[in-house]
């Protein structure tokens, strides 16, 4: 079976690449959605389990940047410019792993307090949980498109994959 470039790039390099790629971001962004539960269910933003959800958002949403600029210059371009995609699951595998910098990014400045600033709490909550239900969707639809064949659905024919 053929790999998408998602799924490759978690396999190849173990563990780094799953560590760097998938268990940090996936770790952090599943602490704020644990804690972001209890934040909302309680409405105390002053507690300790606030400031984990703080401090989590802020770190994955920074480093997930990081991410995020990494695969953009070292694999979606050069696979753009060289025509090394291996159809269309593979790049929507890609896209919505990418796609995880616009929540997550989110989180962070919303609690860096650079965005929705003078927003009342119960506001700035709601955009917070919006934010988390988003990132949700978006690694999902990544996790099932990046381990389907990326040639299932596609006219690309096998022999014209690249490794990564």
């Amino acid at each position: 079976m053929n790999m998408t470039h998602y799924m490759e790039l978690l396999a190849t390099g173990q563990p780094w690449n799953l560590i760097l790629f998938m268990a940090i971001p996936v770790i952090l962004a599943e602490t704020v959605a644990i804690t972001e539960l209890g934040v909302l269910f309680t409405r105390r933003t002053d507690g300790t389990l606030r400031a984990v959800n703080k401090f989590a958002s802020v770190t994955v949403g920074l480093y997930f940047t990081v991410v995020f600029v990494y695969l953009l210059f070292q694999v979606v371009i050069p696979l753009t410019a060289g025509g090394g995609w291996r159809g269309w699951v593979d790049v929507a595998a890609v896209s919505f792993y990418l796609l995880g910098i616009v929540p997550l990014l989110g989180l962070a400045l919303l609690d860096m307090g650079l965005l929705q600033k003078g927003r009342p709490e119960a506001q700035r909550l709601k955009i917070h949980a919006y934010f988390v239900g988003i990132f949700l969707v978006v690694t999902h639809l990544a996790m099932i498109f990046g381990m389907l064949d990326p040639y299932l659905f596609s006219t690309v024919p096998v022999h014209m994959s690249h490794p990564m």
